[in-house]
């Protein structure tokens, strides 16, 4: 019977024990919403801090993130700072970051007064709905949820006991459980508040706030803002301007062409030729003597070679022979 005596004291001093370490609960409840920097008191904290060490804890795992004033945590690390009176600054803060915090005091390796605990819990805001789906006639489903530790707390028990309420307002303040035109249902179990609503073209760029209320105080919210998609401006194509070099002349391709010189005045004999030849109809007897000087002075003039095309040759070879017979026939 002593033994049982015995037990049943060693149980009640260790449930004591318990309760001691999660005293305090209420004074040491932190709300804030994502993306917001927070501060985490140390309330047992020596002066330095060089003998502050803070823990992380959640239902799964114990982090050391500050030894000794020193920061260990490689994950978080960037986020974290430490501040002149040991309290833990978070930046940032995401839902996974939720949880238990502890700042004890080392001194000599040996664990200095009792623990200081924080807890923090994270409200968290998000769409059912992509960006491209946001849209006026469309319907979208809005969730507010706040994250804490699942180990040490209950939604049900908090909202029962603690007075702990999840509230939808509007940009002025006012309620939307009471506009017909929101469907707001919520979660004891997750600690979730749904806003379902069809959107109406007045919404762009409105903003839909969800509180956190603990014991009829606000302790954070967290707002949503409709965003329409603009529609995407299309844009006439400039003209493209190609800028095409002259062509050179071609001659028909079926003339072949060849190079035959001929001399700079050979142009004027030839036209004289032609009119000497039309007076000298007449005439019964044509000399080939000036014929052969000329062609010596022409041997004589510079000469250059110029495209020739071998029909023209031919053309002028029978003109030259017509010529020639009309002098004899006549």
């Amino acid at each position: 019977m002593a033994d049982k005596r015995h037990m049943c004291l060693r149980g009640l001093i260790i449930l004591c024990a318990l309760l001691t370490g999660i005293s305090g609960v209420d004074d040491n409840q932190v709300f804030c919403s994502s993306g917001e920097d927070v501060r985490l008191s140390c309330n047992n904290a020596l002066s330095g801090c060089t003998s502050t060490t803070w823990n992380y804890s959640n239902h799964s795992e114990t982090v050391e993130l500050i030894a000794e004033g020193i920061k260990t945590d490689t994950e978080r690390h960037e986020r974290l700072s430490l501040g002149s009176d040991c309290s833990l600054n978070i930046k940032k803060v995401t839902k996974e970051d939720c949880g238990l915090y502890t700042c004890r005091q080392y001194v000599n390796k040996q664990q200095q007064g009792t623990d200081a605990h924080v807890y923090l819990h994270v409200l968290h805001v998000s769409s059912s709905s992509s960006q491209s789906e946001i849209r006026s006639g469309g319907s979208v489903t809005l969730s507010c949820q706040l994250y804490y530790n699942y180990d040490l707390f209950t939604c049900d028990s908090s909202v029962g006991s603690e007075g702990l309420e999840l509230i939808w307002v509007n940009q002025a303040g006012v309620n939307l459980q009471t506009d017909s035109r929101f469907q707001i249902s919520f979660s004891s179990e997750q600690c979730l508040s749904s806003l379902t609503t069809t959107l109406l073209n007045e919404d762009h760029n409105r903003e839909w706030r969800c509180q956190v209320k603990h014991r009829n105080q606000l302790k954070t919210s967290a707002t949503y803002t409709v965003k329409y998609q603009t529609p995407t401006e299309t844009k006439t194509p400039s003209p493209v301007t190609i800028s095409k070099s002259p062509a050179a002349p071609t001659q028909p391709a079926s003339v072949d062409s060849t190079l035959i010189p001929v001399s700079s005045s050979n142009s004027e004999k030839k036209s004289s030729q032609t009119t000497a030849a039309a007076s000298t109809k007449q005439e019964k007897q044509t000399t080939h003597t000036p014929e052969t000087t000329s062609d010596t002075q022409q041997a004589s003039v510079d000469s250059t070679l110029i495209p020739v095309s071998s029909s023209t040759s031919e053309k002028k070879s029978r003109q030259t022979t017509a010529a020639a017979s009309t002098k004899q026939g006549s």
